[in-house]
């Protein structure tokens, strides 16, 4: 598995990615913690107008100095990770991670992990203090947050907020590289 960079052009490629998933649990934010709660929910693979949509919105996301980074097995295109150009934040010192999926069927091999530290170190580089993220609220999602060391975000930024009301918010610290 390989990661590189690709350019806007390329965007229209994560429809390639099979983010299907049988969802048995998802979280809400909840007076300062999560609550779980059961359901049964078979998402689907993206439509082309949602990657058409989705293409538009993450091109104004690379403006500014943003990275889209794909994970190829071989050729094959399996996961997808993009990193905002713009700093948000009340101290404008968050880069936010405005995309990152998987592939069905590739998942559970560390690439989630290895995009999400590419895009880290990425946001390192450009003097970002910390990584934004607004995750659907899948017990997926927000378990590998968790995991990688995402905290709840102690301020929701108010824009991705009111653009997915259910989303997690969560932040994820960036110490300096000596």
């Amino acid at each position: 598995m390989t990661i590189r960079e690709l350019t806007a052009a390329d965007l229209g490629r994560i429809v390639e990615i099979d983010r299907s998933e049988h969802v048995t649990k998802k979280y809400v934010y909840d007076h300062g913690t999560l609550r779980a709660i059961a359901v049964d929910i078979e998402a689907p693979r993206w439509s082309p107008a949602y990657g058409a949509r989705e293409t538009e919105r993450l091109a104004q996301k690379l403006d500014g100095g943003g990275v889209f980074l794909g994970a190829f097995d071989d050729e094959r295109l399996v996961g997808v990770g993009v990193l905002a150009g713009h700093f948000i934040g009340h101290s404008a010192n968050q880069l936010e991670v405005a995309f990152l999926h998987v592939s069905n069927g590739h998942r559970g091999r560390g690439i989630a992990r290895r995009l999400l530290d590419e895009l880290a170190e990425r946001a390192r580089r450009r003097g970002a203090e910390q990584l934004y993220i607004s995750a659907t609220e899948t017990e997926s999602a927000v378990g590998f947050y968790l995991a990688y060391g995402c905290e709840l975000a102690e301020r929701v930024d108010p824009e991705l907020y009111a653009l997915e009301p259910t989303d997690i918010h969560f932040t994820f610290a960036l110490e300096p590289r000596p």
